[in-house]
């Protein structure tokens, strides 16, 4: 049908000099920071199980939030990279933009509320470039994670230092990004073309997909993903299964942990009741209880990922030294 659609062409797109950003590089956390309050003990008992799997070779696969990005604890996860603890990285497409502007211009985050009364909110002129990137990792055969990782590592950008993407590239880490068009602020701008994104989004899929082969006596972590996190896990451990079952092999034996700000309160080891709102909460139904039925094990911990991140580098690294 010919329904008329938006013309891009006519929008203004302004530079984030003209942005007011709420956060900045003073946000981010020493690496060697501990926090004040006692850690959760399914910290300690994560950690030891991510060395374990370290060890082993098996996946440690931590899924991620925007938020987390946005809590400061980028050198806590980097540090975490470096020690072992991290396999592969999973991102929403938000995540990838903080990232991308922190190390641009050491700031992040504009105010919806300001921005979306005046029409402006997303169309930031470097932040678009996000677009072209993509674009081009693509008809390279990379994904949105290694694209950008590439990037921001070879490009002129002064706190790379302290990306995310960038370090997991350095370190030949996979960075998977996980879209859905129109959710993010560079699926507005002019140069966004949605065949790459999801092109390149399917091919991160299915390196996700493929790391989940390795979960058998791994770690999967969730961090602040009520959404993007379960649903691909889900998916992708379906499709990990089907491929061993055919060999003759399991995938059950492995553990997983949920950090997140929601009280679950009670036995949340047993899935909540349909009646219980808390039953659609999917960190909950999926990560703690449906998918570790068969013989693995599950951790929830309740906080601030400016204290529980950080407990937990801290945790791995007294763990690694036995």
């Amino acid at each position: 049908m010919p329904y008329p659609e938006f013309d891009r062409s006519r929008l203004r797109i302004k530079p984030l000099a003209d942005r007011a950003h709420d956060l900045d590089l003073t946000c981010l956390l020493p690496a060697e920071h501990i926090p004040d309050t006692a850690p959760d003990p399914a910290i300690g008992r994560l950690a030891g199980r991510l060395v374990s799997a370290r060890d082993a070779g098996a996946a440690r696969i931590w899924m991620m939030g925007a938020h987390v990005l946005r809590a400061g604890v980028v050198r806590h996860l980097i540090r975490l990279m470096d020690m072992g603890a991290v396999s592969l990285i999973a991102l929403n497409g938000a995540g990838p933009i903080h990232d991308w502007e922190f190390a641009l211009i050491g700031a992040s985050t504009e105010s919806v509320a300001r921005y979306i009364s005046t029409g402006e909110f997303g169309l930031w002129r470097e932040t678009g470039r996000i677009n072209d990137e993509i674009a081009r990792g693509w008809r390279q055969g990379m994904g949105i994670g290694e694209s950008l990782g590439k990037a921001i590592h070879e490009g002129d950008f002064p706190h790379k230092d302290i990306s995310l993407l960038a370090q997991a590239y350095r370190r030949r880490i996979p960075v998977t990004v996980h879209a859905g068009i129109g959710y993010d602020i560079i699926h507005e701008h002019p140069n966004c073309d949605g065949a790459s994104i999801g092109g390149a989004s399917h091919r991160d899929f299915l390196v996700f997909a493929e790391q989940a082969r390795s979960l058998e006596g791994g770690v999967l972590m969730s961090l602040g993903s009520a959404v993007m996190g379960p649903e691909v896990y889900l998916k992708a451990l379906a499709m990990a299964r089907n491929v061993a079952h055919q060999e003759g092999k399991s995938i059950s034996r492995f553990t997983t942990g949920v950090f997140d700000l929601l009280a679950l309160g009670g036995d949340w080891k047993a899935q909540a009741p349909k009646s219980d709102p808390r039953y659609y909460y999917r960190p909950w139904k999926t990560i703690l209880v449906r998918t570790v039925a068969d013989g693995g094990e599950s951790h929830y911990v309740q906080g601030d990922h400016r204290d529980t991140v950080p407990h937990l580098r801290h945790a791995f690294e007294a763990a690694a030294k036995g």
